[in-house]
């Protein structure tokens, strides 16, 4: 992807000024929107097939929600989401042979999206697998795992993943000074209380905990992108009602037990097109 070279300092901050909104000023380049899709496993939709096979350690789908995107917006994608990826994996290489992913950005990319920062320091899937260990020893009873861990897990986000989100988009943004860049929060992986033990194994008075874990996360996904001028794609709302306890063609996420997905607690193909669905409709893309 080549910079877009404009033959004024005034055409080309029309133009740029008019991508940001996502609408083509009158005369411009009717060229595809220039889109490089970064981040985990919930932007590269482990778990849902058909597998990309030009990375399969990454396990990446070609139905994730940026390839839905770009199919809604007919924007050029180049696509290096990768299953179990880091804020780290932005600038080193996250396996051998494998770029770092910001090499993937360039100048004159124009849209850039991500989810990132749930793998950081293990705290999301420790928080999980620990949580599901400690319901299935109480089967299901009471708190066990917020009994054990207290604000453990929150403490890491806000102390440890928050600067690492600022660092990472501030490392998008000055590759491609110009370009939107977007950052989903993660859509709800459990209801607000209750649970559906023992399909998502965690303890009934665990599951607001997890839940207000997941809310903490998200917040420091929305509070990195509003330091350095990303937009914050808010799933929140969207995903209510769409957790991995709800029935086959309601849920987003695929419980651990009788799910349809090999990669557990994840996004289905469902909630990959309604995560491209929200990230268009809150960015105003057409």
């Amino acid at each position: 992807m080549r910079r877009l070279f404009a033959t004024a300092a005034a055409i080309t901050a029309v133009t740029a000024a008019a991508v940001g909104l996502g609408v083509a000023p009158t005369g411009a380049s009717t060229a595809p929107l220039r889109y490089v899709a970064l981040g985990d496993s919930y932007s590269a939709a482990s778990g849902v097939l058909p597998i990309d096979l030009t990375a399969p350690q990454c396990l990446r789908s070609t139905a994730n929600y940026p390839h839905d995107l770009a199919a809604a917006l007919g924007a050029n994608l180049t696509d290096v989401t990768c299953g179990a990826a880091e804020t780290k994996d932005f600038t080193t290489g996250q396996y051998p042979g494998t770029a770092p992913q910001l090499d993937a950005v360039q100048a004159g990319t124009q849209l850039i999206t991500m989810t990132i920062g749930g793998n950081d320091s293990g705290v999301f899937i420790d928080s999980i697998l620990d949580c599901g260990a400690a319901g299935l020893s109480t089967l299901g009873q009471g708190s066990p795992c917020k009994d054990k861990y207290g604000s453990q897990f929150e403490d890491t986000i806000n102390t440890t993943t928050y600067p690492a989100l600022v660092s990472a988009l501030r490392a998008v943004r000055a590759k491609a000074p110009h370009a939107r860049v977007a950052i989903l929060g993660y859509p709800w992986i459990l209801p607000a209380s209750g649970g559906c033990f023992p399909q998502m194994p965690v303890a009934s008075g665990d599951v607001p905990y997890l839940r207000h874990e997941q809310a903490t996360l998200n917040d420091a996904v929305q509070r990195a992108a509003a330091a350095t001028g990303a937009t914050y794609v808010d799933m929140s709302v969207a995903s209510d009602g769409h957790d991995a306890c709800q029935g086959i063609g309601t849920r987003w996420i695929e419980p651990v037990l009788l799910g349809t997905n090999p990669v557990i607690v994840h996004p289905n193909a469902f909630g990959e097109q309604q995560m491209a669905l929200q990230t268009q409709q809150q960015l105003h893309l057409h």
